[in-house]
């Protein structure tokens, strides 16, 4: 499934969630990653990044979509990284 993941966690955190989800996905802008997981990936990327976060005070949101290509993505300016040629 393609997973959309943003999220706003306290500065103290934010490099510890970042790295962590550099391993499953790509960043592409900040607080912003995406890509392509499996159920199971998804499953051990949230038990991570709530054992990561504050959930008192911090905030994850999870899109996800069978295939990217269901997804309406529109971009303005100069994207971080070039998510087209990603198999």
């Amino acid at each position: 499934m393609y997973v959309v993941i943003v999220y706003d966690v306290g500065v103290e955190r934010v490099n510890k969630v970042r790295t962590f989800l550099r391993q499953y996905m790509l960043w592409v802008q900040n607080s912003v990653f995406e890509g392509e997981l499996t159920k199971a990936e998804l499953m051990k990327v949230k038990s991570r990044l709530k054992e990561l976060i504050d959930e008192d005070y911090d905030h994850i949101i999870f899109y996800s979509s069978r295939d990217k290509k269901y997804l309406g993505i529109e971009n303005l300016g100069t994207p971080k990284v070039d998510t087209s040629n990603i198999i």
